[in-house]
């Protein structure tokens, strides 16, 4: 997990994860956390599972191939969304790039690449201009995503998201957020195998709880 205080501390020690517990025994305050005050998810019916991500996190990018996997797995009544994070000013550009993309309905083409440009090739992509001529690069009209850059609709979506990164208390990245209610990482399941056996843990518990 990247966090946004000693960045290179938390590097170093994320790598080190402890033993993963069975699924008897995930425990709160030990395997997952639950929020004191839920932040609001999408009123679909659906027991939402967010992940909150960044493009240059190397945890993020290596958490990706598992979270996928297991995104195909997943239950009818569960709902996956990703939540790019803003926690430093630094990483601002790439949670716009996202919802930009998203709002042009071009993010399948480009989504892939900036997780392999910002956290596999640690590539400098930190201005809107330098971000439009990455995605021109991948067919993407590098002019209208300038424009949904700054649009009304890209500020409206990263208010929400970081209010609700917020909300949740959430310092480091990646971090699965559970139905609004329960927050759980690799550093704190063992692994991040084990985060996502959390996770179905918790939306059981929620399930259950309807």
């Amino acid at each position: 997990m990247i966090r946004t205080l000693g960045a290179a501390a938390f590097l170093a020690a994320m790598f080190a994860f402890g033993a993963p517990a069975s699924a008897e025994t995930w425990e709160e305050g030990t395997h997952y956390q639950k929020l004191d005050t839920p932040v609001r998810t999408d009123d679909n019916g659906k027991i939402e599972v967010a992940e909150v991500f960044w493009y240059g996190c190397p945890h993020c990018y290596n958490f990706k191939p598992v979270v996928e996997a297991w995104e195909e797995d997943m239950a009818d009544d569960v709902e996956f969304v990703m939540l790019p994070a803003a926690l430093g000013r630094s990483w601002e550009p790439h949670a716009r790039a996202y919802y930009a993309l998203d709002a042009m309905g071009e993010l399948h083409k480009v989504h892939d690449a900036l997780f392999d440009a910002l956290a596999g090739e640690r590539r400098q992509l930190n201005t809107p201009e330098a971000l439009a001529d990455f995605v021109a690069g991948h067919g993407v009209d590098g002019e209208a995503f300038l424009k949904n850059y700054q649009s009304f609709g890209v500020n409206a979506r990263m208010q929400q998201a970081q209010a609700k990164i917020r909300g949740a208390r959430i310092t480091g990245v990646p971090t699965m957020l559970v139905n609004g209610k329960y927050k759980v990482s690799a550093s704190m399941a063992g692994s991040h195998e084990a985060a996502l056996d959390v996770v179905d843990y918790l939306v059981a518990k929620e399930r259950e709880a309807k």
